[in-house]
């Protein structure tokens, strides 16, 4: 007997569907994960979020990364991608969309752990770095670095040299493999 493929007709992945006009409007897709009785990570980028100031109506971009350790389901990652992009049209500041976020993808696929790291550029000179999670992590689980510094703009702090004050040292991309400056 062949095998057939079970479908999923509720599921965005697959067709078209129609790009959602606002965070409330969008629909979170979960599947169930083969994988459950397993203590896994599982780790979304989104570098290129946006969203809108809710006072001034100007966009505000963030380096999103959501790390999750799935529970009976894993999120859907076309959903994801359809979720986030409905916050192109948002206003809301940058704390309630990186909470917003982590909130509903827990309520959605009810993960034994979940952490997000909102990385917001600066606007205005101050970045804002927003960070949410649920619980304890499972201790067997490694955590990598979410690889994003701590101004998503370009600049990193420098480590201390020496005992001196920190300083500040352009990002590793204008840095070769020792941290010193290519030019």
């Amino acid at each position: 007997m062949p095998n057939k493929r079970k479908s999923a007709p509720s599921l965005q992945l697959g067709r078209a569907v129609e790009w959602p006009r606002s965070p409330e409007e969008a629909k979170l897709d979960r599947v169930p994960n083969p994988q459950k009785d397993t203590n896994y990570l599982v780790r979304f980028t989104a570098p290129e979020f946006t969203s809108l100031c809710p006072v001034t109506g100007q966009p505000d971009f963030a380096h999103l990364v959501i790390d999750y350790v799935p529970g009976q389901w894993l999120l859907e990652s076309k959903s994801l991608k359809l979720y986030v992009a409905s916050f192109r049209n948002h206003g809301a500041f940058h704390e309630d969309c990186t909470v917003m976020i982590g909130k509903r993808v827990t309520d959605e696929i009810k993960p034994k752990w979940l952490r997000i790291g909102g990385y917001w550029y600066p606007r205005g000179g101050i970045p804002i770095d927003v960070f949410w999670q649920t619980g304890k992590l499972p201790k067997e689980i490694w955590i990598p670095d979410q690889g994003v510094g701590p101004i998503a703009g370009g600049v990193d702090p420098a480590p201390p040299e020496n005992g001196t004050t920190p300083g500040y040292r352009l990002r590793s991309s204008d840095n070769d493999a020792s941290g010193a400056s290519k030019e």
